[in-house]
């Protein structure tokens, strides 16, 4: 808040009630009374009446702040964002341009509530743009009822916000998501359906991590040994044949290189093979 200014605004942390009441008991001032002192803080930056402004408009934030509890985050937090947002519109609003400061604010305090959203909401990967952010947070009041969008229905949606019809189907997914718990509930049966039980990965462990690690490291490195151990022939069928990523050789590919037969080859790499299974670590 420090880019705005510092002002005592009572806090929406403790008790959501109590706080409501509060703001709901500063009043209301006339256009004369927030004219006046709308220039007292412009011209002489009178924080007090910068102060007064504020207070007198916390109501509206907790109007506007309320209509944004579908997204799963804290009234109490959504308020004192949108409180920031009210700071801001108080500091730039101009009393001479004939606006009321309420008109002014409220996209001051939108702007700052749907930040917040976009930054908390741990689901919000496709509002990327400007038309995305438009359909997060219209989507909401244009569907008709609780149901799914029917493909007309998505085809009206999209057309009238600007974005991609598979745009609106993933957002509704998304917004139709429901956060469930990972742990299970009081009753010990209930832990074995909870999702923590079958997503847990129990290859995971920190332990059976590092004992896989330092197999595949004797792995490699008893590999390396087993083929220094051969001769250049049987070294290089056993490359061909079993160690590339892709277009392994044939027996008859080998075959023609060394000028013997298939059958030849064969009998070289499984002599190899048997060789080089004596010298490597067992898993």
């Amino acid at each position: 808040m420090s880019n705005v200014f510092t002002l005592p605004v009572p806090s929406a942390v403790g008790s959501l009630d109590s706080y409501v009441q509060a703001v709901n008991r500063f009043p209301l001032l006339s256009a004369d009374q927030e004219t006046r002192l709308a220039r007292r803080f412009r011209e002489e930056q009178d924080i007090g009446s910068a102060h007064q402004l504020v207070l007198s408009h916390l109501r509206v934030v907790v109007s506007i702040a309320r209509g944004y509890m579908g997204y799963g985050l804290p009234h109490a937090d959504l308020i004192q964002e949108g409180n920031i947002g009210l700071m801001k519109a108080v500091k730039h609003f101009d009393p001479d341009r004939g606006v009321r400061l309420v008109s002014f604010a409220i996209h001051w305090i939108k702007a700052e509530i749907h930040e917040f959203v976009l930054r908390n909401w741990r689901l919000v990967k496709v509002a990327t743009t400007k038309a995305q952010r438009k359909l997060f947070f219209n989507l909401r009041s244009m569907k008709p009822g609780l149901g799914s969008l029917t493909p007309a229905e998505i085809k009206s949606v999209a057309c009238q916000l600007g974005v991609k019809q598979e745009d609106v189907v993933e957002m509704e997914t998304r917004l139709g998501g429901q956060d469930i718990t990972l742990e299970g509930g009081s009753d010990d049966e209930d832990d074995h359906f909870a999702p923590i039980a079958y997503l847990r990965d129990a290859g995971a462990e920190p332990s059976q991590v590092l004992e896989a690690d330092q197999n595949e490291r004797l792995r490699a490195s008893g590999l390396e040994t087993a083929l220094a151990s051969l001769d250049a022939r049987s070294r290089r069928i056993i490359e061909a044949r079993w160690l590339r990523e892709k277009d392994a050789a044939t027996l008859h590919d080998l075959a023609r290189e060394f000028g013997v037969s298939a059958e030849r080859i064969r009998q070289i790499e499984a002599k190899a093979l048997v060789k080089m299974k004596g010298m490597m670590p067992s898993a």
